[in-house]
């Protein structure tokens, strides 16, 4: 356990919606919706807005409609939270060595490698309000909740207590008090299961955890989780930030303007991506035994399944066969808008002729293109490009019409008008291509 609260968790406040408002100005201050717009949809995350009406991460989109009708709901824009996640995680590796990101919207800092005259509760509190400032000025208005404390556990449960756009620091000693009343399940890996688990026995709150021993914590939960749960009802947690991790995967996906739905065209396309894992896994010497697919359905689901070989290959053929075989098992009727392939469980070493395929068959993979149907999709909330009105966003579209809204983020809220689907003046925008680097 650290003696000085000097690690801090940032968290951007309903990320993924917070871009959506930020970038279409017409949706700020209002409830706005992310993640699958269909029937069996689910939402990826809700707008502080939308969250008073019990919208949540998770949810059906068919319940949280039901719940806030007159939300936006739409589909999600990567590129987007990409870009600005790229710039907050480039802000944070500039005030520390130290940096742990757990996803696009949060990471951990290690504050001991930051340069900071101390690491006083004042001095640590003054740096966080100044790095919450930076954030917001680095992303254009995305806000983000900030936890200080002496460990990873402490820090992101500080970071939750007073959301959005909050900020705490535990100091030191302090921890316990902090937590003896909070549910069990603040602590990392208590979902619902672990939690009922411990219900059942008459455990509702930390404090009541802490008052069990590990033994029966064992013999309630197992040894890994007993264990885990036993010290951090104490807050115990020596958990080391862990900026650079070693590679553990090599993968290649591609996101589809128009959903696949030809079962031949994707494993044409899985076969592809193989060979391009395949080639980055040889340039690099490695080679890996487990073979993972990732389907995003049209509904913004992500599914992925794997399989795992008893000896490491970095053959194409190979991995292209199981990534195929992988595919029968998904029901992918609806439309499919990205496909993946990767490989994981990485070595240094192959196993030769790995049933008896050949580098020979590796060079034999096929030219797949996707074919650009007549009719386009226009998902709500994708960014859009009229030769006339410039750009803008789709708000609806059904019936062989698309509605978009003429806005930016640069710009007040806009004007709203119709078109035909097909109209060959409104096209799909995409952000242009980073320059390259000089030399």
């Amino acid at each position: 356990m650290r003696a000085q609260a000097s690690v801090l968790h940032l968290d951007l406040d309903a990320f993924f919606a917070a871009v959506e408002q930020r970038d279409k100005p017409s949706l700020r201050g209002k409830p706005v919706v992310v993640g699958g717009v269909g029937g069996r949809g689910v939402v990826s995350t809700a707008s502080y807005e939308a969250r008073t009406y019990g919208v949540h991460s998770a949810m059906s989109t068919r319940e949280a409609r039901s719940r806030c009708p007159h939300a936006a709901f739409l589909s999600g824009r990567f590129h987007a939270y990409r870009d600005s996640s790229e710039r907050v995680m480039a802000l944070l590796g500039a005030v520390s060595p130290l940096v742990e990101p757990l996803s696009l919207d949060e990471a951990f800092v290690d504050l001991e490698h930051a340069d900071l005259p101390d690491l006083s509760v004042p001095t640590v509190a003054a740096f966080a309000q100044d790095l919450r400032a930076r954030v917001l000025e680095v992303t254009g208005g995305l806000t983000a909740s900030v936890g200080v404390g002496t460990s990873k556990f402490i820090a992101k449960v500080a970071s939750d207590l007073d959301k959005p756009d909050g900020l705490v620091v535990v100091p030191p000693g302090t921890e316990q008090e902090l937590l003896r009343p909070m549910r069990v399940t603040v602590i990392p890996g208590v979902g619902p299961a672990t939690a009922e688990r411990l219900r059942r026995v008459g455990i509702h709150t930390i404090a009541e955890l802490e008052s069990v021993s590990e033994d029966e914590l064992v013999r309630l939960l197992g040894k890994a989780s007993g264990h885990w749960l036993f010290h951090l009802a104490r807050a115990e947690d020596d958990r080391p930030v862990v900026a650079e991790r070693e590679t553990k995967s090599v993968s290649v996906e591609g996101t589809y303007d128009t959903d696949l739905t030809d079962r031949r065209l994707m494993e044409g396309l899985l076969t592809r991506q193989a060979g391009e894992v395949a080639g980055r896994l040889r340039k690099h010497g490695l080679s890996g035994r487990t073979v993972t697919i990732k389907v995003r359905l049209h509904d913004f689901t992500t599914l992925s399944r794997s399989t795992t070989l008893s000896s490491p290959t970095d053959g194409a053929g190979t991995i292209a066969r199981l990534a195929r075989g992988l595919l029968t098992d998904l029901d992918t009727s609806g439309g499919v808008r990205l496909l993946g392939v990767g490989v994981s469980g990485l070595a240094d070493w192959i196993q030769e002729d790995l049933f008896g395929e050949t580098g020979e068959e590796d060079a034999e993979l096929p030219e797949i293109e996707v074919p650009h149907h007549s009719r386009r999709t226009w998902a709500p909330g994708m960014d859009v490009e009229h030769a006339t009105m410039g750009r803008g966003w789709v708000w609806g579209s059904g019936r062989g019409v698309v509605t978009v809204r003429f806005e930016t983020a640069e710009t007040p809220p806009g004007p709203v008008r119709s078109y035909a689907a097909d109209d060959p003046e409104l096209r799909a925008w995409q952000p242009p291509a980073p320059a390259a680097e000089p030399g």
